[in-house]
């Protein structure tokens, strides 16, 4: 799912709101629907079903507190909510790591690259706010125009998880399989 086919579905309560302005919060809804798809993946896997439910609630914590920090009267409000938009940001990245296994290293580097593009508009939007610098070191965050995976490359290929394989167990039983293995 590109980005710019993704636009076209989205509602136009969000798209005349405001806030739509805020190109990263068009990010991070854009992840958290790309994050269904990588959830429902991790979600056939036993193994990766609590890790699924972590990183589809951080993921929707990202876009959830870029509009809660916007409707905020203070900056210092403000920034507090695009703090922890950011903590999400970078929590989500790591729930992607640990699933790696699962979703695959496409996948898994694709949208590690696009939170780490939303923690980067983050970072500066967060000083702006607040009026002073975070504890961050700039050097490891270069804007996504010197990162290695420029943003219009995140946007437009988009690789999506593959069905697990059918040597996966399967999360779902029922009590009439368990009785006939038992007797």
């Amino acid at each position: 799912m590109k980005f710019n086919e993704w636009l076209k579905s989205v509602p136009r309560e969000f798209t005349e709101d405001p806030l739509w302005k805020i190109s990263v919060y068009q990010m991070a809804l854009y992840a958290t629907d790309l994050g269904w798809h990588d959830v429902t993946c991790l979600m056939r896997d036993r193994r990766t079903l609590d890790l699924s439910s972590q990183m589809y609630e951080a993921l929707g914590s990202v876009a959830a507190n870029i509009s809660e920090g916007y409707s905020r009267g203070s900056n210092k409000d403000r920034t507090r909510f695009y703090e922890y938009a950011l903590g999400s940001a970078r929590e989500s990245r790591g729930w992607y790591y640990k699933g790696r296994h699962v979703l695959g290293e496409r996948v898994t580097m694709h949208r590690i690259a696009l939170l780490t593009s939303i923690t980067k508009s983050l970072l500066c939007i967060v000083p702006d706010e607040r009026g002073y610098t975070l504890h961050d070191a700039p050097a490891p965050y270069a804007s996504p125009e010197q990162s290695n995976a420029p943003l219009t490359t995140l946007l437009e290929d988009v690789p999506m998880p593959q069905s697990p394989e059918t040597h996966h167990a399967s999360r779902i039983t029922t009590d009439a399989h368990h009785a006939s293995r038992i007797t």
